[in-house]
């Protein structure tokens, strides 16, 4: 699941947002110019199913009281789920029980955008002011690999299935009070900020999105799906890289063992075990059988490159885990 805040796909929102309404109209352009005959496809906000492109702009520009020139007025999130995820979806709903499936999911996703300000008015999207556009289909840009090495042209459709949700939310609340901010990344830790603009928390956020999709479509994500799994491999230690590969190995084998694997997960990305060792010290707590079936592939498994099969002199600011050596 690709959950992300951003300024604006055409990079401004300091100003009207006209150009990005316009910009999100463009599939139903395309679809009159290529014949695509999918039909017209109108905004939503979880009140409204059939917004038209010209109140999603006032609104959004009329609820704007005391931001100045130069401060946001809106934000872009944008909701894509992955091919796996869209494939369950399809599997379950069809094309366009999965158009209605994603809508519903979006509302949801704005009640937890909402509630991740922990603000006293600020409960669901109702209290926000936001219009969602459902889309069928990616393109490539300037920023992409394939059209930087020549291999696809910008403006060219993205294969596989690309259904999506692109949604305006204004910076202020629906009552035009309040100020809310997700680049206000302090997650508490400033309150008067906090009190202010409201604290975010974007990893709490994506978490949400992630967790709110399994639960409602009952998706079972593996480990190397998940957003704990990303985000320790991107920004975690070499220690909590070195054990979420282990994990992974060991969940190839046994995947009737994906609850625990997954439970290991989350405390490997919170950086509870210092090393390979304290991971299965604690793994050894769940009970023996268990463990002889985590421990049984082990030793057919290659140890990750952070680690060693020879107790070697460690370098100065090596991890430990670099000289572990796995035993049965």
């Amino acid at each position: 699941m690709f959950l992300n805040i951003t300024a604006s796909e055409i990079g401004n929102n300091k100003g009207s947002s006209g150009a990005l309404v316009n910009y999100l109209e463009k599939e139903n352009h395309l679809q009159v110019e290529k014949g695509r005959g999918l039909g017209h496809e109108n905004w939503f906000n979880g009140v409204e199913g059939e917004i038209s492109r010209q109140q999603v702009r006032v609104k959004i520009d009329r609820n704007t009281s005391k931001l100045g020139r130069n401060e946001s007025k809106f934000y872009l999130i944008n909701i894509s789920p992955s091919q796996k995820e869209l494939a369950c979806l399809l599997d379950k709903y069809g094309e366009q029980g999965t158009k209605e499936k994603l809508k519903d999911f979006a509302v949801k996703v704005m009640d937890e955008y909402a509630r991740n300000f922990k603000r006293p008015g600020i409960d669901s999207h109702k209290d926000l002011l936001w219009f969602g556009k459902y889309e069928n289909y990616r393109y490539y840009s300037y920023k992409d690999q394939e059209v930087k090495n020549g291999t696809r042209l910008k403006g060219e459709l993205k294969e596989g299935k690309q259904m999506h949700i692109q949604i305006i939310v204004s910076r202020k609340d629906i009552s035009n009070r309040l100020k809310l901010s997700p680049q206000n990344n302090s997650k508490g830790k400033n309150k008067e900020h906090s009190a202010k603009l409201g604290q975010f928390n974007r990893l709490a956020f994506k978490q949400s999105g992630e967790n709110l999709f399994d639960s409602i479509f009952q998706f079972d994500r593996g480990l190397t799906d998940s957003l704990i799994y990303a985000n320790t491999m991107k920004n975690g230690t070499a220690s909590q890289k070195a054990q979420m590969q282990i994990l992974t190995q060991i969940a190839q084998h046994n995947r009737e063992l994906a609850n625990i694997i997954k439970d290991l997960g989350k405390s490997v990305s919170k950086g509870i075990f210092k090393t390979i060792e304290e991971m299965f010290s604690a793994a050894v707590k769940i009970g023996a059988d268990v463990i002889n079936n985590l421990f049984k592939p082990v030793q057919q498994m290659k140890v990750p490159e952070t680690t060693t099969k020879s107790r070697k002199k460690k370098k100065k600011g090596q991890s430990q885990d670099q000289s572990y050596q796995i035993k049965i």
